[in-house]
């Protein structure tokens, strides 16, 4: 089984195609901005689109028109991506910033919450190298 780079344009297209198997969840839209600060080389930003809980669109760079931004260490976007650290509870903990539209964070919960979702995270830990 092929690693790829956590955080790199390949990690980002490989992990794109694996996310195509979730199943559609009406109402769970959002167009979502991750900043992750403190990289090695520095700040990483990328964003997300997803459609009726379908990610549409997953790649580096920046969207003008975001929903919701969500804000983290390099640290933290680690442990969530390795299952070291739910990221409700680095939400609730004051780790993960949210701005926005709170509304439509709460919309994806359905998503996130659910067992395609975590078996998903699973497989994407398996094809993911961390570079440690």
């Amino acid at each position: 089984m092929s690693k790829y780079a956590w955080l790199s344009s390949e990690w980002f297209a490989e992990t794109f195609k694996m996310a195509a198997t979730q199943p559609e969840r009406p109402g769970a839209t959002a167009r979502i901005q991750y900043v992750i600060e403190g990289g090695p080389s520095g700040a990483i930003k990328y964003y997300w689109l997803v459609e009726n809980g379908k990610l549409t669109e997953s790649k580096l760079g920046e969207i003008d028109d975001a929903e919701i931004t969500l804000t983290q260490s390099y640290e933290d976007a680690m442990k969530i991506q390795k299952l070291q650290l739910d990221a409700n509870a680095a939400f609730m903990q004051g780790r993960l910033k949210v701005d926005g539209n709170i509304g439509k964070l709460m919309s994806l919960l359905p998503v996130t919450s659910s067992a395609e979702y975590r078996q998903l995270q699973k497989e994407i830990l398996e094809v993911t190298d961390f570079g440690e």
